[in-house]
Parts: structure tokens; C-alpha cells; sequence
């Protein structure tokens, strides 16, 4: 008697839960054909058309034109050096799939120094999932190298692409930051006579460990508008339906996710640990250039090395409509958030609300916790957080000169010894912030008092919420957004409190 197409079903997905199976495999059935790669124990002469027939090389897999619905499957617990360059393309609804096969660890696929381990050209209609890639060439100031690029050169529109699953270490690409860079996980557009962007991508739950220079990123020659009139290119050609979502990042030497010429990205649920390690330039913990209507949500980022930009959360130039909400930043060297637009751009109506930092610093003037640089902008608001540092010698606001900025609603609060931690300030706009170890800049309806924190030496984002009494409850002003979340998940009440806590 026939097996019932549910039953076949079920037995597909146990057998990819297990290993046994790529999980694209399970779910599409025989659309396409499946191909096999075994470093260890395969054969470039042989068909690749099954595991007991896979290809040895990756030079074999990179030769072949891939179609719609078609998978590349690596062997599990077997190691590759070269590069992976496959051809073709896939079609709405029937991408083609990178995968792995077979049990053990995620293949590992090391590029020893090319350009990329991984690289996609002039394609769509793509999903890398479940490798292991690594790319370590000779000591380099001049080679450009990543784990996995997705590069377009004037080739228009390209659809669809999904990275998920990937680990990327080891690159040891040279500091170059756009619009050709290197790092872990990148997609960039090149090219300067064919209008060309990305339409479609997720980069999810993916790691990316000791890379030079940027960890996940997007770059383009095409940035070119009236927001950002000296850009590159000659329109502005931003990626859309972006989603980075659920990786790690640790020890990047430049940038640890950066939004470059993107319009409506999601950047949520990622987690940053140590940026700015090792590059000469400005870099942030996840921030967007030249882009707009950004939401960055859920977020943690730490380690943030030096004391320039080194911040973890940044408004720079070109940046407009772009919301951080919900995010936690803690003991970075270079500070929480920089509001910085670039020189003849436009950067206007950005919101930072509902985050918290917690020892974050930044002692070298005129930087601070948060650090209002560069340019003006326009109706940058800052409300709702709750901004914590152990260290007398940072300020919590440090202006340089520029306008356009407004504080409500935040506490701050500065060291316990030291005489406090100042805030350097005298155009940003303040009301109705709670003040304590620190100055109270020209805010009228402001509050100086003990909030009555949890802990009084606060490490994480538990120990700033309030206790019974704080004279933070309902002392808010009512900012428009009554009824959504605080950090913590409790809605916001109407009048809200001061501070990223409502409960």
C-alpha cells in the first residue's frame, strides 16, 4: 500500500532534522536536480548527481550552470580549499540551494586569500545555507577578501537571495571598506552604467568571527539623490526588502553589520561582540549610511574598540525616517549611539527611543556616551532611554557644535565618585529627563533625582529597571506612541514613565 503524501512528508523533514537530508531538499521534493560534492571521498569524473557519485572539487561544482530549483550539496564533516563560483540562476519560487548533506559538522570551504570563498556575480534566486567558510591568505594591505560575496557589476535588479546558517572566521582581508570591501558576509553592487540593486535579501542566524574588515554588510556605487548629492553613481538605487536577523558577530576589525543605500531594512535579534578591532578607519556596531526608513530592533552590542567612532549605534550621513528601538549597548569603548550627518547631505526625522546602555564611555572630546558630531540634522529625537555609566571621565552628552537634536523622557546617569559624568551640551534641546551624577542642561521640567535603579552598579539590562517609589514612574510626557512595548515587553502606559522602563 502506498505511503500517504503527509507520511512522506513527515519522513522528509525527520530525515533533514537528523542530518540526513538538506532541509530545501525535504521541502521541495524533486524540482530541479541535486548535485553532490565529497572533498574527501568524491570524484570530478563521475556524474554528481548522487551522494554515492559526487564531485571532488569545488573548481568541478563552480563549472557547472545551475537552473531553477536545482541544489549544490556539500558533505558534511569534510574540508575544501578553493573557491566556489557557480554559475547560473535560479526563479521566483525555485531558487537554487547551497546546502549540506550527510551527518557531522557543517562543510568547511576555505578560499586561502582569493577574493571571496564563496562568490556569487551577476545572478538571482539564491540560498546559501550551512557552511562553514574561511578565507586566510598571506598577510595583506592590499587584497580585498571575503567569506561569502554576492557581488552585482551594471546588471540591474537582482532578486532574492537568503544566506542562513553560515559560519564565516578567519578572513584576513585587507582594510577596505566600499564600495568593494572586504569581511564576512557581503552583497555589493559595482558598476557605474547600468543602474544595479539587490531586491530581497535575509542574512539569518549566521556567525561571522575574526574578520577583516567589515562583518556583515552592504555596499553600492549607486547612492547618488538629493539627500546625498555627492554620492556615487548618478540615482539612488537602494536595496530593498533587506532582513538581517539573528546573527552573531564577534572580533570584526572594522564595522559589525553595516546598512549601506538600503530603503525599509529590518535589523533585529543580532548580537555584536568586539568591532573596531583592528582598521584605521570610523566604524560602528550596526548603523546605515545613505539610507532610509531602517528599523533596528532588539539588538546587543558590546566590545566596541577605540575611542573615535567606535560607537554602538550611529545616525549618519544620508540617514532618514531610521528607528532604534529595544536595543541593548554595553561597556563599548567609543560610546552608545553617534548622530553624525555627512557635509551637503540630509540627515532628518530619526528616532531613538526604548534602548538601554550600560557602561558605555567614550573620553575623548568630543565624544561621549552619545556624541552629536559633524553635521546638523534635522528633528533627531531621543526619548525613552535609559543611559547608565560607571566612568566620571566621559560625558553623557557631548555636542560639538551642532543642532537639531532633542533629549525627553531619558535617564541619565552618571558615575557614583568622581564628582559624576557631565553632559557637554548647549544646543541639543532637553525636557523632561531625569538627571542624576550629572548636569541638568537647560531643562525646565526636568527631574534631578535617585531613579532608583535595581542595582546601584547596574551590568545588565535588569539592573536598570525601577523600584517601587522610583520618581521616574509616570513622570513621562505622552510622545506620540502611547500603547506600544518598553524594552521589556510592558506596554507603555498613558502618561508613560521616564526611561526605557514602564513596568
Amino acid at each position: 500500500m502506498p505511503l500517504r503524501r503527509t507520511t512522506v512528508l513527515a519522513v522528509a523533514l525527520a530525515a533533514a532534522a537528523a542530518g540526513l537530508l538538506p532541509a530545501a531538499a525535504s521541502a521541495h521534493g524533486a524540482a530541479g536536480t541535486s548535485f553532490y560534492v565529497d572533498c574527501r571521498g568524491g570524484n570530478d569524473t563521475s556524474s554528481g548527481t548522487s551522494s554515492g557519485a559526487a564531485w571532488k572539487s569545488l573548481a568541478k561544482a563552480s563549472a557547472h550552470t545551475y537552473g531553477p530549483g536545482d541544489r549544490l550539496l556539500l558533505r558534511r564533516g569534510t574540508s575544501c580549499t578553493g573557491v566556489l563560483a557557480p554559475k547560473g540562476a535560479g526563479a521566483a519560487g525555485a531558487p537554487v540551494r547551497i546546502d549540506a548533506y550527510g551527518r557531522g559538522a557543517k562543510p568547511h570551504l576555505e578560499g586561502a586569500g582569493a577574493r571571496a570563498t564563496v562568490h556569487l556575480a551577476d545572478t538571482e534566486q539564491w540560498e546559501i545555507r550551512n557552511l562553514d567558510l574561511s578565507n586566510t591568505g598571506a598577510p595583506t594591505t592590499t587584497d580585498r577578501r571575503a567569506g561569502l560575496l554576492v557581488q552585482l557589476t551594471d546588471h540591474g535588479v537582482a532578486e532574492h537571495f537568503v544566506v542562513a546558517g553560515v559560519d564565516v572566521h578567519d578572513v584576513n582581508g585587507a582594510d577596505f571598506k566600499d564600495p568593494d570591501p572586504s569581511g564576512g558576509i557581503l552583497f555589493s553592487v559595482l558598476g557605474s552604467s547600468t543602474p544595479s540593486r539587490f531586491d530581497g535579501v535575509r542574512v539569518e542566524n549566521s556567525t561571522v568571527r575574526h574578520v577583516d574588515r567589515t562583518g556583515i554588510g552592504t555596499s553600492s556605487t549607486w547612492g547618488r539623490r538629493p539627500e546625498h548629492p555627492e554620492g556615487p553613481g548618478t540615482s539612488w538605487e537602494a536595496i530593498t526588502g533587506l532582513v538581517v536577523k539573528g546573527n552573531k558577530v564577534y572580533d570584526v576589525g572594522g564595522d559589525g553589520i553595516v546598512v549601506q543605500t538600503a530603503k525599509k531594512a529590518l535589523v533585529e535579534h543580532n548580537y555584536v561582540d568586539g568591532f573596531n578591532e583592528r582598521s584605521a578607519g570610523y566604524n560602528a556596531g550596526i548603523w546605515a549610511w545613505n539610507s532610509d526608513d531602517v528599523l533596528y530592533q532588539y539588538n546587543e552590542v558590546t566590545g566596541g574598540h577605540g575611542t573615535r567612532d567606535s560607537m554602538a549605534f550611529d545616525f549618519d550621513g544620508g540617514n532618514n525616517r531610521n528607528v532604534y528601538r529595544y536595543n541593548y549597548s554595553h561597556d563599548n569603548e567609543g560610546g552608545f549611539l553617534l548622530v553624525c550627518n555627512g557635509a551637503g547631505m540630509k540627515t532628518d526625522a530619526n528616532r531613538f527611543h526604548d534602548n538601554i546602555s550600560v557602561n558605555d564611555r567614550n573620553t575623548m572630546d568630543p565624544y561621549g556616551v552619545i556624541s552629536v558630531v559633524c553635521n546638523p540634522t534635522t528633528d533627531t529625537r531621543i526619548y525613552r532611554n535609559t543611559i547608565v555609566t560607571d566612568r566620571a571621565d566621559t560625558p553623557l552628552v557631548s555636542n560639538n557644535g551642532q543642532s537639531g537634536t532633542s533629549f525627553r523622557d531619558n535617564i541619565f546617569v552618571g558615575a557614583a565618585t568622581g564628582g559624576g559624568s557631565p553632559i557637554k551640551d548647549t544646543l541639543g534641546s532637553y525636557a523632561n529627563n531625569l538627571y542624576w551624577n550629572t548636569d541638568q542642561p537647560r531643562d525646565t521640567s526636568g527631574v534631578r533625582a535617585d531613579p532608583l535603579l535595581l542595582s546601584a552598579h547596574p551590568t545588565k539590562p535588569d539592573d536598570v529597571r525601577l523600584r517601587s517609589g522610583s520618581p521616574a514612574r509616570g513622570a513621562g510626557s505622552v510622545t506620540g506612541d502611547t500603547g506600544a512595548y518598553d524594552y521589556f515587553g510592558n506596554r507603555i502606559p498613558n502618561p508613560p514613565g521616564i526611561g526605557a522602563d514602564q513596568g
